[in-house]
């Protein structure tokens, strides 16, 4: 063979590195063989990766967002904006926070009815997470301020059985006072990402 040494050639004793070389060589050539007997295989083109769909990264947040929206989306004539004529029920500040928008008092769960803040269970991004966790905190600085009132709204309660009211301290809302801050949005029917 050709591409043994001068000394195998001749009759010599094969070294190791001669017998690793013919064996490579054997399998190459057995390779080559095979591909031949079975048909050259053309290969196949990549698939053309703009024709394909893309995941949306944000289609269950999105799904999430929708289903909230039409659980808890008030008609038109009960936003929260549009107060009852009823009047506010002065409570003691005994309360346990849930998270920006929504807090536990007497019993009942209470969905502050003038906001969106960003949600924490669980957040959509860092952002969210960030900004959730401060509404979050803020909500239980400001309820433990002294005592508030809870003011009705046209609609009594959400789809979750949650109480939606208005939170106020001497004629305030809390939740004006979270959107002045940054920390939330005025309630608007529906919510919106915090993402971006």
């Amino acid at each position: 063979m050709a591409f043994l040494s001068g000394k195998a050639r001749r009759g010599a004793r094969y070294s190791a590195r001669d017998i690793r070389v013919t064996m490579f060589a054997g399998l190459l050539i057995g390779l080559l063989y095979h591909q031949i007997d079975s048909g050259w295989s053309v290969p196949r083109a990549e698939p053309d990766l703009a024709s394909l769909p893309v995941p949306d990264p944000y289609a269950r947040s999105r799904e999430s967002m929708e289903i909230l929206r039409r659980q808890e989306g008030a008609p038109p004539s009960a936003l929260p904006t549009e107060r009852t004529g009823a009047p506010a029920v002065p409570v003691d500040a005994s309360f346990q926070v849930i998270d920006g928008d929504t807090f536990r008092h007497g019993g009942e769960t209470i969905r502050i009815a003038d906001i969106d803040t960003p949600e924490t269970h669980p957040s959509r991004c860092a952002r969210e997470a960030e900004l959730g966790a401060r509404a979050t905190a803020r909500l239980e600085a400001l309820l433990g301020g002294g005592g508030f009132e809870l003011r009705p709204i046209g609609r009594d309660e959400d789809r979750y059985g949650r109480k939606l009211r208005i939170v106020e301290r001497d004629g305030r809302s809390l939740g004006e006072i979270l959107v002045a801050e940054g920390l939330a949005r005025p309630w608007e029917g529906r919510r919106r990402s915090w993402c971006g």
